[in-house]
């Protein structure tokens, strides 16, 4: 016969008195530098991932449910043409959600490339004078 009841992962920890000892989580930052450095590490990671299709259609899919809702409140008693409008409303968030990702994408690989991956070129950058946009001598697709 199946076993019915979950076994448990963990050994239970406790004293016959009942007072339990939890053991700290050792992963946790104990300082604000160290979460501050967690947090920059994570915001890098998840800045430096190419984009995808899959995840363009899953943030599509709930800006198109949201959509929905939001459509079948405001406008009430059209069911059909609501969920057409929200069929032709999904291809163009995808698109939208892909390409968004693709262009912050692009933009952060530009900068990383800028700051730190020019090799010998970031000494004479830090150097010369700073210059304001205009007249920069940098094209704006560049």
């Amino acid at each position: 016969m199946a076993q019915t009841k979950k076994k448990r992962k963990r050994k239970h920890r406790g004293t016959q008195a009942g007072t339990v000892e939890r053991p700290t989580r050792s992963r946790r930052p104990v300082t604000k530098e160290d979460r501050r450095e967690v947090a920059k590490e994570r915001r890098e990671e998840r800045l430096g991932r190419p984009p995808s299709w899959r995840s363009a259609i899953g943030r599509a899919a709930l800006a198109a449910a949201l959509f929905l809702v939001i459509a079948y409140f405001l406008f009430e008693g059209r069911t059909i043409d609501i969920v057409l409008a929200t069929g032709v409303a999904f291809p163009v968030y995808v698109l939208a959600a892909y390409y968004t990702d693709l262009w912050r994408y692009r933009r952060y690989t530009r900068r990383k490339a800028r700051e730190g991956g020019a090799g010998g070129d970031a000494g004479a950058r830090a150097a010369a004078p700073a210059r304001g946009r205009k007249g920069s001598g940098r094209s704006r697709r560049g």
